[in-house]
């Protein structure tokens, strides 16, 4: 490899770097100004689950809310208006897989002004405390 071929990868490698920390700082700014749920407070009668997971994700299974919204992180500012604002007189919760999308998720509802949280540790951690999760086969949970 030639020196210029080297100086490309190390500045490749500086932009990852660069990236990852401005990422981790938008989280850590996120999670200042929103509030988080613990997988006890979730009342699935009564809250609106936003996942925000990509579709893949969401056909193996989400949370069995009496009201869920599928809506893919990058389409959350776009269906705000027409499909949360008019449930936000009850509790609105967004979900993905571990927490980062669904915080930045309820962070965006937020700033338009939808007063929203983040479930703590996302489905992951719900389906780790051994609650159930619904699709297209039916209700299950994780065996131990």
């Amino acid at each position: 490899m030639n020196k210029t071929e080297q100086l490309k990868k190390y500045y490749q490698r500086c932009d990852e770097i660069y990236f990852k920390e401005h990422l981790r700082e938008l989280l850590h700014k996120a999670k200042e100004v929103v509030e988080e749920i613990e997988i006890e407070e979730i009342n699935l009668e009564e809250m609106i689950l936003v996942d925000v997971r990509e579709e893949d994700e969401v056909s193996a299974g989400i949370i069995p809310a009496k009201t869920t919204l599928t809506i893919q992180r990058g389409e959350v500012e776009f269906q705000a208006n027409d499909k949360i604002r008019p449930l936000s007189d009850k509790i609105i919760v967004c979900y993905c897989l571990k927490g980062a999308r669904g915080l930045l998720a309820a962070k965006t509802l937020n700033d338009l002004g939808i007063k929203a949280k983040n479930l703590k540790g996302g489905i992951s951690a719900w389906v780790e405390s051994g609650k159930t999760i619904k699709n297209y086969l039916g209700e299950f949970r994780l065996e131990s």
